[in-house]
């Protein structure tokens, strides 16, 4: 599926973009706790690209939102198509070396990645464990005819999906949004019709 990939800047910036509207369509909706106004309250991340992504390690920002009212100053982070949860690489660089540690042996999965084998492994039971029990596992199930295959996650979701690898990668990050906060309830409405 993923012969030779590497996501350029213009990827990226495609993806900040995305993060952008998603940021604004919260701060829009105002806090969920107090309905007070919602500031931007970003802060520094030190993301990793490994070799197929190195334009990622200029995304030094998380986007995330602060109440104004007094009292409540409650943060909301907004979900992220870059960033995919606390994980220290970026989202397509996860979901690509993922791949890759599926359909190679390890030492080849690490030299065209430049992720470690460990971190692969730990990724892989994630997909294989914790995310094959989310609600975002279950509606994509829903959608893709048929139904991915639980033990090769995440290339039976993007086997399932058109378009060229960066389209099928961002695509799934879109889709993988909702699952990149706790602060935000019901993220997916925010992400629904950006990407």
């Amino acid at each position: 599926m993923f012969d030779q990939i590497e996501f350029m800047g213009e990827f990226f910036e495609g993806l900040t973009a995305v993060d952008e509207a998603i940021v604004q369509r919260v701060a829009e909706g105002g806090c969920e706790h107090c309905l007070g106004p919602l500031h931007r309250g970003d802060y520094p991340r030190k993301p990793r690209g490994g070799l197929i992504g190195v334009a990622a390690e200029a995304l030094e920002r998380r986007f995330s939102l602060c109440c104004g009212r007094e009292g409540c100053r409650r943060r909301a982070t907004p979900p992220s198509v870059r960033f995919l949860g606390r994980r220290v690489y970026v989202g397509a660089v996860v979901i690509v070396a993922s791949v890759f540690a599926l359909a190679t042996a390890a030492r080849a999965g690490v030299q065209a990645t430049g992720v470690p084998a460990r971190t692969t492994r730990r990724w892989l039971g994630w997909w294989r464990g914790p995310f094959v029990e989310t609600a975002v596992f279950a509606s994509l199930s829903g959608r893709l005819v048929p139904a991915p295959s639980r033990g090769e996650v995440p290339t039976s979701l993007l086997a399932r999906m058109v378009g060229s690898p960066h389209e099928r990668v961002e695509k799934l990050l879109s889709w993988l949004a909702p699952l990149t906060t706790g602060s935000v309830s019901d993220g997916s409405r925010f992400v629904r019709g950006i990407v």
